[in-house]
Parts: C-alpha cells; structure tokens; sequence
C-alpha cells in the first residue's frame, strides 16, 4: 500500500479547473481538452492564466501563482488540470500554500514542467498525476494517453506493457512511483521540491537535450547517491534528442545503462511515458509493481 495521500477520485458532476503555470496558452488550444472532460460528466472552469500572456509566460508569476492558490483553495474544484508546460512552473511553487490543500485534498495532473509539482507534492506526502495535459487532448495517436487518464481519476486500474529489450534487467520491484522529466528531476535536487527515491520505482522521460546532457544529469542523480536506494527503474520516451558535432558516442538508452549498472534493480526499457502521444497516466506516490521479463516489461498500478 502506498504512504501518501490519494485524493478522492473524480465522479461525474464535480468541478475541475484549466490553469497555465508555466507558457501561455489560449482558450482555442484547449477546446478539445474542454469537450473531452465535458464528455466525462466534468464542470470544467478556466483559470485567470489562460489566455494571460507576459512574454513566453501564462502572465507574469504573481497572476500565475494567484491563479494556482486560488484552485488550490476552492473546495468546489475536484482536479487541477495543468494547461501544458514549457517553462515557469518552478518559479512558483516555493510561494504556494498546501494548507487548504491539505485539509481536502485534490488531484493535480500534468508531465513536463510540471514535474516539479508532481514531485513536490509527494515530497509533502500527496498523489499527483503525470499525464498528458490539455494542450494535447486532440493530438493524433493520442486517444489511450487520454482514456488512460480517465481511468486513474476515476478510480480505474491501469497496467501498462513495453515490449522485450536488450538493456532490460529482469526483476520484480514493487513501491511507490516517482519521477517524469529527468531534467526537472535533476534541477530539483537540493531544494524543497526533491522527493526521495528511496524505496520507489522511478520513471523518467525528456525531450530536446543533447545526449551529454542527459549523460551530466544522470551521473550527477548517480553521484549524489539518489539513484542507490531505487525498487526499480522504468524508461520512457526520450524524444527529439540531439548529438554533437563530435558525437557522444553512446544512445540515451546506453547512457541509462551505464549507470544502472551500478545497482541491481530491474530496468525496464520502452514504455510509453513521456513527450510523444502515447504518454500514458500514473500516478507519483501510488504503489505499483513493476516486472521485467524475457516477454518484456510490464507495470501495474492500483
């Protein structure tokens, strides 16, 4: 069983809110988003942040902030959907206030980004969900990343597959989820945003770095003895890396490789998590069980 706090699950006619904490978005960007939660029975209200725009940002970082306490703090708003990411989000979450939060609970969903709230809310002792956000709803190719999400807010198990690799490391690790964006993962390191792995299956993923930069933010989680205590490890998508004129010489998978090979729990390689459409939910702080396998990986939420 987990240790942290799951939310109540969503149920049809509860109120959730569209909020921007990191790069603006438009109303028009999230029509689709809209009309799915509509579909699923939901009240959907837009914060103060859509449509805000201060240069690349949702509005500057009060009107950000204002916008997320305020959703925070309303006892009507079940879910607090994260518009999409970009950058800003870490800007803000040191001047948030969890105490009304605390007192009732609520789910809050996004990847990327947002990653640095989905592990300072674990950090605090609360489920959050890493999942596709609005922005992306209509994307092609996209359809079980959004059912996926429905299933764990209303209360659905999910099990997930990723097919055999030669990297993978056979085992069975079961405990809490912990993870998203190696980046955000890495520039949370040192602050009051960094969630312990120990114990935990954690789960990575990243889009537009340069291979030695995923190389540098490995070895430093490696260094600083955050990788020692891991249950296991799941690899998701890295998408649209990019190399050197000198290449570095190794993939991002043989990257990950090379400093697993410093433990000895199971890796599973392949899943469909992250910056690609097929980036399905789960949820940081569940308790889940993860096997590796000469079929391949799979992993099972509650």
């Amino acid at each position: 069983m987990s240790s942290s706090i799951a939310p109540p699950f969503l149920v049809a006619g509860q109120r959730v809110a569209l909020v921007a904490p990191a790069r603006k978005i438009s109303t028009a960007e999230i029509e689709p988003a809209m009309q799915m939660l509509r579909a699923w029975g939901l009240e959907v209200v837009l914060g103060e942040s859509i449509d805000a725009a201060h240069h690349q940002f949702a509005g500057d970082d009060d009107l950000r902030r204002r916008d997320f306490q305020h959703q925070l703090d309303d006892p009507a708003i079940r879910a607090i959907f994260c518009a999409r990411g970009g950058y800003g989000t870490a800007r803000l979450v040191d001047a948030l206030d969890f105490r009304h939060f605390a007192e009732q609970p609520k789910w809050v969903v996004g990847f990327s980004d947002i990653t640095v709230l989905n592990s300072h809310l674990l950090r605090l002792g609360y489920q959050s969900i890493h999942g596709v956000m609005p922005v992306l709803f209509g994307q092609a190719g996209g359809e079980a990343a959004v059912e996926s999400l429905r299933r764990v807010l209303f209360g659905e198990p999910v099990r997930y597959t990723a097919p055999p690799y030669p990297l993978n490391r056979p085992g069975t690790a079961t405990g809490e989820l912990v993870g998203g964006n190696l980046s955000l993962l890495h520039t949370s390191t040192g602050t009051s945003s960094q969630a312990s792995f120990v114990g935990r299956i954690l789960f990575i993923e990243d889009l537009d770095e340069y291979l030695y930069h995923l190389d540098r933010m490995l070895l430093h989680l490696h260094r600083s003895g955050q990788l020692a205590g891991l249950a296991g490890l799941v690899v998701g998508h890295f998408s649209e890396i990019k190399d050197n004129v000198v290449p570095f010489g190794q993939t991002v998978n043989e990257i990950i490789h090379h400093y697993a090979l410093h433990y000895d729990w199971p890796v599973g390689y392949g899943f469909p998590v992250g910056h690609e459409p097929d980036n399905r939910a789960l949820v940081v702080g569940r308790a889940a069980t993860l096997t590796v396998g000469p079929r391949g990986s799979e992993l099972a939420i509650g």
